[in-house]
Protein backbone atom coordinates (compact mmCIF):
# COMPACT_ATOMS: atom_id res chain seq x y z
CA UNK A 1 0.00 0.00 0.00
CA UNK A 2 1.57 3.69 -0.88
CA UNK A 3 1.97 6.29 1.55
CA UNK A 4 0.28 9.10 0.71
CA UNK A 5 3.33 12.09 0.60
CA UNK A 6 2.99 15.43 2.19
CA UNK A 7 3.72 18.59 0.18
CA UNK A 8 7.16 20.36 0.41
CA UNK A 9 5.20 23.36 1.21
CA UNK A 10 4.99 25.21 4.39
CA UNK A 11 1.44 24.70 5.90
CA UNK A 12 0.63 28.57 5.43
CA UNK A 13 1.43 28.62 2.20
CA UNK A 14 -1.06 25.74 1.33
CA UNK A 15 -4.04 27.07 2.86
CA UNK A 16 -3.29 30.62 0.71
CA UNK A 17 -6.34 31.80 -1.57
CA UNK A 18 -5.63 33.97 -3.70
CA UNK A 19 -6.58 37.69 -3.48
CA UNK A 20 -9.07 39.20 -5.43
CA UNK A 21 -8.70 42.11 -7.24
CA UNK A 22 -10.00 44.71 -9.72
CA UNK A 23 -8.89 45.23 -13.61
CA UNK A 24 -9.52 41.99 -14.53
CA UNK A 25 -9.85 43.33 -18.08
CA UNK A 26 -9.23 40.32 -20.13
CA UNK A 27 -10.40 37.46 -17.96
CA UNK A 28 -14.16 39.57 -17.91
CA UNK A 29 -13.95 39.81 -21.75
CA UNK A 30 -13.09 36.01 -22.30
CA UNK A 31 -15.98 35.31 -19.89
CA UNK A 32 -18.26 37.19 -21.33
CA UNK A 33 -17.24 36.88 -25.41
CA UNK A 34 -16.73 40.81 -25.27
CA UNK A 35 -13.77 42.34 -26.66
CA UNK A 36 -11.15 43.29 -24.31
CA UNK A 37 -11.12 47.17 -26.29
CA UNK A 38 -14.98 47.44 -25.48
CA UNK A 39 -14.68 46.88 -21.92
CA UNK A 40 -15.33 49.57 -19.67
CA UNK A 41 -12.65 49.53 -16.65
CA UNK A 42 -13.72 51.14 -13.36
CA UNK A 43 -13.15 48.30 -11.39
CA UNK A 44 -8.99 49.55 -10.95
CA UNK A 45 -8.42 53.07 -9.16
CA UNK A 46 -6.04 54.67 -12.23
CA UNK A 47 -5.71 58.63 -13.00
CA UNK A 48 -8.72 59.49 -15.15
CA UNK A 49 -6.68 61.80 -17.68
CA UNK A 50 -4.66 58.57 -18.47
CA UNK A 51 -0.37 58.59 -18.59
CA UNK A 52 1.44 61.78 -19.33
CA UNK A 53 2.47 59.94 -22.14
CA UNK A 54 -0.68 60.22 -23.67
CA UNK A 55 -1.80 63.42 -22.10
CA UNK A 56 -0.29 67.03 -23.49
CA UNK A 57 0.66 68.32 -19.92
CA UNK A 58 2.81 65.45 -19.16
CA UNK A 59 5.42 66.07 -21.94
CA UNK A 60 6.29 62.89 -22.38
CA UNK A 61 8.01 60.82 -25.54
CA UNK A 62 7.48 56.81 -24.87
CA UNK A 63 8.83 56.19 -28.41
CA UNK A 64 12.15 58.28 -27.59
CA UNK A 65 12.10 56.85 -24.06
CA UNK A 66 12.05 53.20 -25.00
CA UNK A 67 14.48 54.00 -27.90
CA UNK A 68 16.91 55.33 -25.61
CA UNK A 69 16.55 51.96 -23.27
CA UNK A 70 16.93 49.78 -26.29
CA UNK A 71 20.59 50.19 -25.63
CA UNK A 72 20.48 48.37 -22.38
CA UNK A 73 19.01 45.69 -23.61
CA UNK A 74 22.47 44.05 -23.54
CA UNK A 75 23.25 44.69 -20.16
CA UNK A 76 22.07 43.93 -16.53
CA UNK A 77 19.72 46.70 -14.99
CA UNK A 78 22.57 48.66 -12.17
CA UNK A 79 21.14 47.17 -9.09
CA UNK A 80 21.44 50.38 -7.15
CA UNK A 81 19.10 52.52 -9.10
CA UNK A 82 21.03 54.77 -8.48
CA UNK A 83 19.06 57.57 -11.25
CA UNK A 84 15.44 56.03 -10.39
CA UNK A 85 15.96 57.10 -6.20
CA UNK A 86 17.54 60.39 -7.45
CA UNK A 87 14.12 60.59 -9.04
CA UNK A 88 12.05 59.67 -6.89
CA UNK A 89 13.98 62.59 -4.27
CA UNK A 90 13.34 64.92 -6.85
CA UNK A 91 9.71 63.76 -7.03
CA UNK A 92 9.27 63.86 -2.97
CA UNK A 93 10.76 67.29 -2.89
CA UNK A 94 11.00 67.03 1.15
CA UNK A 95 14.77 67.13 1.41
CA UNK A 96 15.99 63.03 1.52
CA UNK A 97 18.42 61.44 0.45
CA UNK A 98 18.47 58.22 -2.20
CA UNK A 99 19.80 56.29 1.06
CA UNK A 100 16.31 56.54 1.73
CA UNK A 101 14.28 54.73 -1.39
CA UNK A 102 14.16 51.23 -1.24
CA UNK A 103 12.80 50.90 -5.45
CA UNK A 104 10.29 48.05 -6.02
CA UNK A 105 8.45 46.26 -8.62
CA UNK A 106 5.09 47.55 -7.71
CA UNK A 107 3.22 48.02 -4.50
CA UNK A 108 2.83 43.72 -3.64
CA UNK A 109 6.52 43.21 -3.81
CA UNK A 110 7.78 46.20 -1.24
CA UNK A 111 4.92 45.14 0.69
CA UNK A 112 6.48 41.56 0.36
CA UNK A 113 9.76 42.11 0.88
CA UNK A 114 9.05 44.71 4.37
CA UNK A 115 7.40 41.21 5.69
CA UNK A 116 9.91 39.07 5.05
CA UNK A 117 12.56 41.34 6.33
CA UNK A 118 10.77 42.01 9.57
CA UNK A 119 8.16 38.90 10.44
CA UNK A 120 8.65 35.84 11.92
CA UNK A 121 6.39 32.62 11.92
CA UNK A 122 3.88 33.78 14.08
CA UNK A 123 4.60 37.75 14.70
CA UNK A 124 0.84 39.66 15.20
CA UNK A 125 -0.21 42.17 12.51
CA UNK A 126 -2.55 44.66 12.63
CA UNK A 127 -4.35 45.12 9.61
CA UNK A 128 -7.65 47.81 9.99
CA UNK A 129 -10.21 46.47 7.82
CA UNK A 130 -11.49 47.21 5.25
CA UNK A 131 -8.24 47.97 3.43
CA UNK A 132 -5.83 46.72 0.79
CA UNK A 133 -6.01 42.82 0.55
CA UNK A 134 -2.36 42.48 -0.36
CA UNK A 135 -1.44 43.45 3.31
CA UNK A 136 -2.99 40.35 4.32
CA UNK A 137 -1.79 38.00 2.03
CA UNK A 138 2.01 38.97 2.01
CA UNK A 139 1.86 38.58 5.70
CA UNK A 140 0.32 35.29 5.61
CA UNK A 141 3.35 34.47 3.53
CA UNK A 142 5.58 35.31 5.81
CA UNK A 143 3.67 32.75 8.47
CA UNK A 144 2.15 36.04 10.19
CA UNK A 145 -0.25 36.04 12.71
CA UNK A 146 -3.31 38.49 11.14
CA UNK A 147 -5.39 40.66 13.27
CA UNK A 148 -8.14 43.07 12.53
CA UNK A 149 -9.08 46.15 13.90
CA UNK A 150 -11.46 48.58 12.43
CA UNK A 151 -10.74 51.05 10.74
CA UNK A 152 -12.14 53.48 13.30
CA UNK A 153 -9.65 52.12 15.80
CA UNK A 154 -6.39 53.09 14.76
CA UNK A 155 -6.28 55.68 16.75
CA UNK A 156 -7.05 54.48 19.70
CA UNK A 157 -5.11 51.37 20.25
CA UNK A 158 -3.88 50.56 23.82
CA UNK A 159 0.28 50.19 24.18
CA UNK A 160 -0.77 46.58 24.81
CA UNK A 161 -2.07 45.71 21.68
CA UNK A 162 0.15 48.32 19.91
CA UNK A 163 2.93 46.69 22.04
CA UNK A 164 2.10 43.16 20.74
CA UNK A 165 2.68 43.71 17.28
CA UNK A 166 5.35 43.59 14.35
CA UNK A 167 3.96 45.78 12.18
CA UNK A 168 0.57 48.23 11.91
CA UNK A 169 -0.68 48.75 8.76
CA UNK A 170 -2.41 52.18 7.83
CA UNK A 171 -3.43 53.19 4.27
CA UNK A 172 -3.81 56.88 3.68
CA UNK A 173 -6.04 57.25 1.60
CA UNK A 174 -7.71 54.34 2.74
CA UNK A 175 -8.98 51.63 0.04
CA UNK A 176 -11.82 50.98 -0.82
CA UNK A 177 -13.09 54.29 1.75
CA UNK A 178 -11.10 56.85 0.01
CA UNK A 179 -10.86 58.38 3.37
CA UNK A 180 -7.49 60.50 4.27
CA UNK A 181 -6.23 60.75 7.45
CA UNK A 182 -4.55 63.85 8.63
CA UNK A 183 -0.80 64.47 8.82
CA UNK A 184 -0.64 64.97 12.42
CA UNK A 185 -2.76 61.85 13.39
CA UNK A 186 -0.31 59.85 11.64
CA UNK A 187 2.55 61.42 13.06
CA UNK A 188 1.18 60.81 16.60
CA UNK A 189 0.70 57.50 15.67
CA UNK A 190 3.94 57.37 14.28
CA UNK A 191 5.21 58.40 18.01
CA UNK A 192 3.50 55.67 19.85
CA UNK A 193 5.13 52.97 17.52
CA UNK A 194 8.39 54.34 18.28
CA UNK A 195 7.61 53.73 21.63
CA UNK A 196 6.07 50.03 21.60
CA UNK A 197 8.75 48.87 18.78
CA UNK A 198 5.80 48.32 16.34
CA UNK A 199 6.92 49.58 12.33
CA UNK A 200 4.02 51.46 10.93
CA UNK A 201 3.60 50.59 7.48
CA UNK A 202 1.79 53.78 5.97
CA UNK A 203 0.54 53.02 2.25
CA UNK A 204 0.42 56.19 0.54
CA UNK A 205 0.09 55.22 -3.18
CA UNK A 206 -2.95 57.09 -3.75
CA UNK A 207 -2.16 60.13 -2.19
CA UNK A 208 -1.25 62.38 -4.79
CA UNK A 209 -4.50 62.00 -6.56
CA UNK A 210 -6.22 63.01 -3.03
CA UNK A 211 -7.38 66.08 -2.65
CA UNK A 212 -4.93 67.14 -0.27
CA UNK A 213 -1.61 65.52 -1.17
CA UNK A 214 0.33 67.77 1.58
CA UNK A 215 -1.14 65.28 4.40
CA UNK A 216 1.77 62.96 3.29
CA UNK A 217 4.13 62.40 6.09
CA UNK A 218 7.47 61.40 3.64
CA UNK A 219 9.50 64.21 5.10
CA UNK A 220 9.50 62.38 8.50
CA UNK A 221 11.17 59.00 7.97
CA UNK A 222 14.89 60.23 8.56
CA UNK A 223 15.03 59.75 12.30
CA UNK A 224 12.39 56.93 12.27
CA UNK A 225 13.64 53.32 12.70
CA UNK A 226 10.00 52.34 13.15
CA UNK A 227 8.29 53.81 10.06
CA UNK A 228 8.49 52.64 6.07
CA UNK A 229 5.90 54.93 3.35
CA UNK A 230 4.99 53.00 0.11
CA UNK A 231 4.77 55.04 -3.18
CA UNK A 232 3.10 53.87 -5.90
CA UNK A 233 3.53 54.95 -9.71
CA UNK A 234 0.88 52.93 -11.04
CA UNK A 235 -1.72 55.15 -9.75
CA UNK A 236 -0.28 58.61 -10.29
CA UNK A 237 0.52 58.16 -13.97
CA UNK A 238 -2.03 55.15 -14.86
CA UNK A 239 0.68 52.75 -16.09
CA UNK A 240 -0.91 49.53 -14.48
CA UNK A 241 0.94 47.30 -16.69
CA UNK A 242 4.83 49.15 -15.49
CA UNK A 243 5.15 47.99 -12.30
CA UNK A 244 6.95 50.79 -10.41
CA UNK A 245 6.73 51.72 -6.93
CA UNK A 246 9.27 52.96 -4.51
CA UNK A 247 9.51 52.81 -0.61
CA UNK A 248 10.78 55.66 1.42
CA UNK A 249 12.65 54.82 5.09
CA UNK A 250 15.64 55.96 7.57
CA UNK A 251 18.90 55.08 6.07
CA UNK A 252 19.23 52.29 8.41
CA UNK A 253 16.04 50.56 7.12
CA UNK A 254 16.10 51.33 3.85
CA UNK A 255 19.60 50.01 3.58
CA UNK A 256 18.62 46.63 4.94
CA UNK A 257 15.92 46.40 2.92
CA UNK A 258 17.79 47.08 -0.25
CA UNK A 259 20.20 44.42 0.63
CA UNK A 260 17.30 42.05 1.25
CA UNK A 261 15.44 43.00 -1.59
CA UNK A 262 15.80 40.64 -5.14
CA UNK A 263 18.30 41.61 -7.09
CA UNK A 264 17.77 43.69 -10.67
CA UNK A 265 13.97 44.18 -9.50
CA UNK A 266 13.14 46.78 -12.07
CA UNK A 267 13.85 45.93 -15.49
CA UNK A 268 15.95 48.73 -17.59
CA UNK A 269 12.50 49.63 -19.32
CA UNK A 270 10.64 50.44 -16.11
CA UNK A 271 13.47 52.25 -14.78
CA UNK A 272 13.49 54.51 -18.01
CA UNK A 273 9.97 54.94 -17.86
CA UNK A 274 10.00 55.39 -13.62
CA UNK A 275 12.76 58.27 -13.69
CA UNK A 276 10.91 60.13 -16.74
CA UNK A 277 7.84 60.43 -14.80
CA UNK A 278 9.35 61.10 -11.61
CA UNK A 279 11.53 63.85 -12.92
CA UNK A 280 8.46 65.74 -14.20
CA UNK A 281 9.01 69.55 -13.58
CA UNK A 282 7.13 70.09 -10.38
CA UNK A 283 7.24 66.38 -9.09
CA UNK A 284 3.87 66.02 -7.44
CA UNK A 285 2.75 69.57 -7.75
CA UNK A 286 3.68 69.03 -11.99
CA UNK A 287 1.05 70.02 -14.28
CA UNK A 288 -0.20 67.23 -15.25
CA UNK A 289 -0.48 65.57 -11.70
CA UNK A 290 -2.20 69.35 -11.08
CA UNK A 291 -4.29 68.62 -13.35
CA UNK A 292 -5.28 65.63 -12.17
CA UNK A 293 -6.23 66.21 -9.00
CA UNK A 294 -9.26 68.72 -10.19
CA UNK A 295 -10.10 66.05 -12.99
CA UNK A 296 -10.78 63.82 -10.37
CA UNK A 297 -12.32 66.40 -8.33
CA UNK A 298 -14.96 67.63 -10.97
CA UNK A 299 -15.34 63.83 -12.39
CA UNK A 300 -15.95 62.57 -8.73
CA UNK A 301 -18.80 65.49 -7.89
CA UNK A 302 -20.65 64.18 -10.97
CA UNK A 303 -20.17 60.19 -10.21
CA UNK A 304 -21.72 60.76 -6.92
CA UNK A 305 -24.42 62.82 -8.34
CA UNK A 306 -25.11 60.00 -10.92
CA UNK A 307 -24.92 57.24 -8.13
CA UNK A 308 -26.83 58.98 -5.63
CA UNK A 309 -29.70 59.52 -8.51
CA UNK A 310 -30.11 55.51 -8.79
CA UNK A 311 -32.43 54.37 -6.05
CA UNK A 312 -30.96 52.76 -3.28
CA UNK A 313 -27.81 53.28 -3.84
CA UNK A 314 -25.52 55.27 -1.33
CA UNK A 315 -22.28 56.65 -2.19
CA UNK A 316 -19.87 57.60 0.51
CA UNK A 317 -17.84 60.69 0.84
CA UNK A 318 -14.15 60.39 -1.03
CA UNK A 319 -11.31 62.79 -1.15
CA UNK A 320 -9.74 60.52 -4.22
CA UNK A 321 -10.28 58.62 -7.18
CA UNK A 322 -12.52 55.99 -6.45
CA UNK A 323 -16.07 56.24 -4.33
CA UNK A 324 -17.24 53.38 -1.95
CA UNK A 325 -21.34 52.80 -2.74
CA UNK A 326 -23.12 50.96 -0.11
CA UNK A 327 -26.02 49.20 -1.97
CA UNK A 328 -27.17 46.87 0.86
CA UNK A 329 -30.79 48.49 0.96
CA UNK A 330 -30.61 47.58 -3.03
CA UNK A 331 -32.66 44.23 -4.47
CA UNK A 332 -28.84 43.55 -6.37
CA UNK A 333 -26.11 42.14 -4.17
CA UNK A 334 -22.27 43.34 -4.78
CA UNK A 335 -21.94 39.77 -6.43
CA UNK A 336 -24.71 39.93 -8.38
CA UNK A 337 -24.46 43.57 -9.77
CA UNK A 338 -21.14 43.17 -10.26
CA UNK A 339 -21.67 40.21 -12.68
CA UNK A 340 -24.77 41.75 -14.41
CA UNK A 341 -22.45 44.27 -15.34
CA UNK A 342 -20.01 42.49 -16.28
CA UNK A 343 -21.59 40.80 -19.32
CA UNK A 344 -22.80 44.56 -20.43
CA UNK A 345 -18.60 45.48 -21.10
CA UNK A 346 -18.79 47.03 -17.84
CA UNK A 347 -16.36 46.38 -14.65
CA UNK A 348 -16.65 47.69 -10.98
CA UNK A 349 -15.36 46.53 -8.13
CA UNK A 350 -17.19 43.51 -6.47
CA UNK A 351 -16.21 44.66 -2.42
CA UNK A 352 -16.80 41.25 -0.83
CA UNK A 353 -13.77 40.16 -0.78
CA UNK A 354 -12.59 42.77 1.81
CA UNK A 355 -13.54 41.15 5.26
CA UNK A 356 -16.49 43.29 7.18
CA UNK A 357 -18.29 44.46 3.99
CA UNK A 358 -20.05 41.46 2.97
CA UNK A 359 -22.10 42.15 -0.17
CA UNK A 360 -23.27 45.10 0.70
CA UNK A 361 -20.83 47.20 -1.15
CA UNK A 362 -19.34 48.06 -4.29
CA UNK A 363 -15.99 50.52 -5.56
CA UNK A 364 -16.37 52.32 -8.60
CA UNK A 365 -13.58 54.36 -9.87
CA UNK A 366 -13.50 58.34 -10.96
CA UNK A 367 -13.43 58.23 -14.75
CA UNK A 368 -14.81 60.76 -17.36
CA UNK A 369 -18.37 61.95 -17.59
CA UNK A 370 -18.44 59.92 -20.68
CA UNK A 371 -17.90 56.46 -19.29
CA UNK A 372 -19.57 57.43 -16.17
CA UNK A 373 -23.09 58.24 -18.38
CA UNK A 374 -22.33 54.83 -19.41
CA UNK A 375 -22.34 53.07 -16.60
CA UNK A 376 -25.02 54.78 -15.25
CA UNK A 377 -27.16 53.79 -18.16
CA UNK A 378 -25.45 50.05 -17.68
CA UNK A 379 -26.74 49.90 -13.82
CA UNK A 380 -30.29 51.12 -15.41
CA UNK A 381 -30.03 48.26 -17.78
CA UNK A 382 -29.05 45.93 -15.21
CA UNK A 383 -32.00 46.83 -12.40
CA UNK A 384 -34.27 46.25 -15.20
CA UNK A 385 -32.65 42.68 -16.18
CA UNK A 386 -33.21 42.00 -12.17
CA UNK A 387 -36.76 42.96 -11.98
CA UNK A 388 -37.68 41.05 -15.01
CA UNK A 389 -35.73 37.72 -13.80
CA UNK A 390 -37.21 38.34 -10.39
CA UNK A 391 -41.03 38.88 -11.74
CA UNK A 392 -40.00 35.37 -13.80
CA UNK A 393 -39.41 33.59 -10.97
CA UNK A 394 -41.79 34.82 -9.12
CA UNK A 395 -44.66 33.97 -11.52
CA UNK A 396 -43.03 29.91 -12.25
CA UNK A 397 -43.17 29.95 -8.03
CA UNK A 398 -46.69 30.96 -8.54
CA UNK A 399 -47.76 28.97 -11.57
CA UNK A 400 -46.15 26.20 -9.41
CA UNK A 401 -47.83 26.27 -6.31
CA UNK A 402 -51.52 26.46 -7.81
CA UNK A 403 -51.98 30.21 -6.15
CA UNK A 404 -52.08 31.84 -9.82
CA UNK A 405 -55.32 32.28 -10.01
CA UNK A 406 -57.57 35.66 -10.83
CA UNK A 407 -57.76 37.22 -7.39
CA UNK A 408 -59.41 40.60 -7.74
CA UNK A 409 -58.10 43.75 -6.04
CA UNK A 410 -55.67 43.12 -3.25
CA UNK A 411 -56.82 45.41 -0.36
CA UNK A 412 -54.28 44.49 1.80
CA UNK A 413 -51.46 45.93 -0.43
CA UNK A 414 -50.04 49.15 1.11
CA UNK A 415 -50.08 50.32 -3.07
CA UNK A 416 -53.70 49.68 -4.13
CA UNK A 417 -55.26 50.69 -6.25
CA UNK A 418 -51.92 51.37 -8.12
CA UNK A 419 -53.33 52.20 -11.08
CA UNK A 420 -57.40 51.95 -11.02
CA UNK A 421 -59.65 50.85 -8.04
CA UNK A 422 -61.44 47.70 -9.09
CA UNK A 423 -58.11 46.24 -10.89
CA UNK A 424 -56.72 42.42 -10.28
CA UNK A 425 -53.48 41.85 -8.72
CA UNK A 426 -52.67 38.28 -9.75
CA UNK A 427 -49.88 40.09 -11.10
CA UNK A 428 -48.30 42.67 -8.79
CA UNK A 429 -45.79 42.46 -11.52
CA UNK A 430 -45.34 42.76 -15.06
CA UNK A 431 -43.30 39.63 -16.62
CA UNK A 432 -43.45 41.70 -20.12
CA UNK A 433 -41.12 44.72 -18.18
CA UNK A 434 -39.88 46.81 -20.60
CA UNK A 435 -41.51 46.05 -23.44
CA UNK A 436 -41.00 49.47 -24.43
CA UNK A 437 -44.30 49.07 -26.65
CA UNK A 438 -45.63 52.80 -26.38
CA UNK A 439 -49.51 51.43 -27.41
CA UNK A 440 -49.68 50.04 -23.84
CA UNK A 441 -49.25 53.00 -22.21
CA UNK A 442 -46.07 52.76 -21.11
CA UNK A 443 -43.14 55.53 -22.04
CA UNK A 444 -39.88 56.85 -21.80
CA UNK A 445 -39.57 59.03 -18.23
CA UNK A 446 -36.33 61.15 -17.59
CA UNK A 447 -34.40 59.26 -14.73
CA UNK A 448 -33.27 61.58 -11.96
CA UNK A 449 -29.68 60.30 -11.92
CA UNK A 450 -29.53 61.27 -16.10
CA UNK A 451 -30.86 58.63 -18.91
CA UNK A 452 -34.39 57.62 -19.16
CA UNK A 453 -36.07 54.63 -18.03
CA UNK A 454 -39.20 52.79 -19.49
CA UNK A 455 -42.14 53.20 -16.61
CA UNK A 456 -45.22 51.37 -16.95
CA UNK A 457 -47.55 53.84 -14.81
CA UNK A 458 -50.39 54.26 -17.20
CA UNK A 459 -50.10 51.05 -18.27
CA UNK A 460 -52.95 48.94 -17.03
CA UNK A 461 -53.26 45.69 -19.37
CA UNK A 462 -51.90 43.19 -16.73
CA UNK A 463 -54.44 44.22 -14.01
CA UNK A 464 -57.49 43.54 -15.93
CA UNK A 465 -59.49 40.25 -14.59
CA UNK A 466 -60.00 39.08 -18.55
CA UNK A 467 -56.65 39.75 -19.60
CA UNK A 468 -55.54 37.88 -16.12
CA UNK A 469 -57.41 35.47 -16.96
CA UNK A 470 -55.81 34.32 -20.29
CA UNK A 471 -52.57 35.08 -19.57
CA UNK A 472 -52.47 32.36 -16.75
CA UNK A 473 -54.29 29.96 -18.76
CA UNK A 474 -51.03 30.36 -21.55
CA UNK A 475 -48.83 30.63 -18.39
CA UNK A 476 -49.64 27.32 -17.12
CA UNK A 477 -49.08 25.14 -20.07
CA UNK A 478 -45.94 23.06 -20.37
CA UNK A 479 -42.94 24.36 -21.49
CA UNK A 480 -39.74 27.29 -21.56
CA UNK A 481 -41.11 30.34 -19.50
CA UNK A 482 -39.71 33.13 -22.63
CA UNK A 483 -41.50 30.63 -24.88
CA UNK A 484 -44.78 31.11 -23.68
CA UNK A 485 -44.27 34.74 -22.54
CA UNK A 486 -43.80 35.22 -25.87
CA UNK A 487 -46.42 33.22 -26.87
CA UNK A 488 -48.58 34.98 -24.25
CA UNK A 489 -47.92 38.50 -25.77
CA UNK A 490 -48.92 37.21 -29.42
CA UNK A 491 -52.10 35.73 -28.57
CA UNK A 492 -53.36 37.66 -25.60
CA UNK A 493 -51.69 41.28 -25.38
CA UNK A 494 -50.75 41.53 -29.31
CA UNK A 495 -54.40 41.74 -29.95
CA UNK A 496 -55.67 44.52 -27.43
CA UNK A 497 -53.30 46.24 -28.77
Amino acid sequence: MSQEKELPLKENIIELACPSHGGLIREMADKYGIPASEMLDLSASLNPLGSPFDHPLGGLDLDSLLEHAMGRFGQYPDNRYLEFRKAAVNFLGNGLSIENIVPGNGSCEIIRLVAEAIVDQGDIVLIPHPTFVEYEQQCNVAGADVRYIGQDDIFDLSDDVLGGAKILFVCNPNNPTGKLHKRDDILSLAKRCVINNTLLFVDEAFIELTDDPSQTITDTVIDNDHLFILRSLTKDFAIPGVRLGFGVASKTIANALNTARLSWNLGSIPEEIGIAMLNMEGGCNSPYLVASRKAIENDRNYLTERISGIRKFKPLQSTVNYILVDISASPLDSVELTQRLAAHGVLIRDCSSFPSLGEDFIRIAVRPKEETDRLSQAIGKVVVEKARDDAKAELVSMLESGNATPSGGNLDCPYYPCHFSGQDCTFCFCPFYGCEDERTGGKWVDRSSGGQVWSCEDCVLVHEKDVVEELLYVLSEAGDMDIKLKKAWDKVLEPRL
